[in-house]
């Protein structure tokens, strides 16, 4: 496993994390397959395990605790994130200062820890002044409830008024932002979020790395049933096109050559940004995340890089 520094701050993740998104809590006996994972990415290297209240619902924050606490804490980057409803009442949804500081407790709970390393504003809240939003991280901070704090796809222009806000005013600002990001869907980061996060020292760590699997070369026969992309509509007419489909293909020569699977060619491309700080990929088989560590280290030449530009862009 590498390591790298998340944006500017001290803080040092591996180049690849695990997160509970879509995997963990949506089904029945799952401790055990959790357990086993997590594990498994432990004994990787991977350091970062990322999470959200949204998450089924706190579930998959529990369920991944239940493992993290029995691990040593300071070797552990855990985030979570906070915005969406996580009920019907009108206050417990947002970024309101309220909501803010009432909800980083309940992960805390959920995971079995007495801290977070870093507590993601889950999505930018027009309802909410950009003051009341930055003011409240900053006092998760100050109450020792996190250590750092990040955005989640956040347009570049909220992203720099909160970090000018904050450094104006000497408060915390946030160290990271986490966009999704793929060889499938680059544009909004390399042209928008890049620009700015690079020269202000926000470090990216991105979801949704491999397009939700279709970059692993899962789809090059057709539609799997029971696989996420077959069973989201949304998704599925996004990624699952015909030209997408045969892009992975095409990549797999790629991938041979060089000696790694599609999924650690996927990763590698992204870790080829000097901006990025980790991968956050998901996984419900252990040999889904022994698969993907293996991503961390591996350096792309500029020949391999133009190969793939030739193959993406056409």
């Amino acid at each position: 496993m590498e390591y790298r520094n998340l944006g500017k701050s001290g803080l040092k993740v591996s180049e690849v994390a695990l997160g509970g998104w879509e995997t963990y809590g949506v089904g029945v006996n799952e401790q055990q397959m959790v357990r086993d994972i997590v594990t498994a990415a432990y004994d990787g290297g991977v350091n970062f395990f990322d999470q959200a209240d949204i998450y089924a619902k706190g579930r998959s924050e529990e369920l991944m605790g239940n493992v993290l606490r029995e691990l040593p804490r300071h070797t552990l980057v855990i985030s979570s994130k906070v915005y969406w409803p996580m009920s019907d009442h009108v206050n417990d949804r947002g970024l309101s200062r309220k909501h803010v500081l009432h909800s980083i407790d309940g992960s805390l709970k959920r995971l079995g820890t007495d801290y977070l390393d870093v507590y993601f504003a889950h999505r930018y809240d027009p309802d909410v002044p950009m003051e009341e939003i930055v003011m409240a991280f900053d006092q998760v901070i100050r109450d020792g409830k996190a250590l750092y704090w990040g955005t989640s796809m956040w347009p570049a222009a909220r992203i720099a008024q909160a970090v000018e806000f904050a450094r104006a005013n000497g408060l915390h600002a946030p160290i990271t932002e986490q966009p999704e990001y793929s060889m499938i869907r680059r544009d909004r980061v390399e042209k928008e979020i890049l620009p700015y996060t690079e020269t202000a020292g926000v470090g990216l760590v991105v979801w949704s790395p491999l397009a939700m699997g279709l970059l692993t070369g899962k789809y090059d026969d057709g539609k799997p049933e029971g696989a996420r992309l077959t069973e989201k509509e949304n998704w599925g007419k996004n990624f699952l096109t015909d030209e997408n489909i045969q892009k992975v293909r095409d990549l797999k020569a790629i991938a041979d050559s060089l000696n790694i699977t599609r999924a650690q060619l996927a990763l590698a491309w992204i870790l080829r940004q000097k901006g990025v700080s980790s991968v956050i990929t998901g996984a419900t088989k252990v040999q889904q995340i022994e698969d993907t560590v293996k991503a961390a280290g591996v350096r792309l030449s500029s020949d391999v890089i133009e190969q793939i530009e030739t193959i993406l862009t056409r």
